[in-house]
């Protein structure tokens, strides 16, 4: 499975759903579908209530395996069920799509112009689960605000450090070191950036394979050369702020860069539509970010 899973990921056409929102934004997440914290007064219920969302959505005739790669998964939907299967098989073998997991903890306070993640003190236990639920990779976020070479560089040693470790447990780790869409020097961070990420990739060896999720570039093109490094599966865009139309310009612009939108995603969708009216809502969105993932402006 995971010889097929990697196929896909690197020579399918279509884009990640990153469906893995968590923790402390899983009440925006609700809110922004229609659902106020007065329609839930417990953690398990508010949990309850993603899920539900994430089933809606994952079940949906619009979440194509023709357009939709993957799906990044929040651990409580990782281990919850879709139709009498965990998700991940869910996704897998009915849906034909690749699962991954969100494996950090969130964002440590800022430093150096960055926010690096917190300690993933389960991260063994996790990753063993998510090889016992189907998981193909991970994802892991960290924020940079600043073009500050020192705080770049903890970032990223960062990344890879963990991400050595998914490697090691068998998994394909979705390294993502955010630049802040509103930063003042984007561009400057964004080119020690991807020096600091070579450096990492250049260390590799020939089986040790990550993905990158990183924001859109200033520059198009501007992680070409990333995109086309052996030891990367996929590169791989959030959206970052962006609207989904601007995102979708954006990303037309960077040949071999497609698409993993969250927000850009599922912005539209309402808890109160018919599921004719959400499935068009969602296939709206589907179609319009496949196609900016795959038919490029270059």
């Amino acid at each position: 499975m995971q010889e097929k899973h990697l196929d896909r990921m690197k020579n399918g056409k279509g884009f990640i759903a990153a469906l893995d929102q968590s923790g402390g934004s899983t009440p925006k997440a609700l809110a922004g579908y229609g659902v106020t914290e007065d329609q839930y007064s417990t953690e398990d219920e508010m949990f309850d209530l993603v899920h539900e969302m994430r089933t809606r959505i994952i079940t949906a005739p619009a979440f194509d395996p023709e357009k939709i790669l993957g799906a990044i998964l929040f651990e409580q939907t990782m281990d919850r069920e879709i139709e009498g299967k965990y998700t991940g098989d869910y996704l897998a073998n009915v849906k034909g799509i690749v699962p991954f997991l969100k494996v950090d903890k969130g964002l440590a306070e800022e430093s150096n112009g960055v926010q690096k993640m917190k300690p993933i003190h389960d991260l063994d236990e996790t990753l063993k689960r998510a090889n016992e639920r189907g998981m193909f990779g991970t994802k892991m976020r960290s924020v940079i605000k600043e073009a500050n070479e020192e705080g770049i560089k903890e970032v990223v040693d960062q990344q890879f450090e963990v991400g050595q470790k998914i490697i090691d447990a068998g998994l394909v780790p979705i390294i993502e070191p955010e630049v802040d869409i509103n930063s003042a020097d984007k561009a400057q961070s964004e080119e020690i950036l991807k020096q600091e990420i070579k450096k990492h990739l250049d260390q590799l060896n020939e089986n040790e394979l990550v993905m990158l999720k990183l924001s859109i570039p200033t520059n198009p093109n501007h992680y070409k050369e990333l995109i086309d490094h052996p030891q990367v599966v996929r590169v791989v865009a959030l959206s970052g702020g962006y609207s989904r139309d601007e995102a979708n310009e954006k990303l037309k612009d960077n040949e071999g860069l497609i698409a993993s939108f969250s927000r850009a995603l599922s912005a539209e969708l309402r808890v109160n539509q018919s599921d004719e009216e959400f499935n068009t809502t969602l296939k709206e969105a589907v179609d319009s970010i496949y196609d900016a993932s795959v038919n490029k402006n270059n």
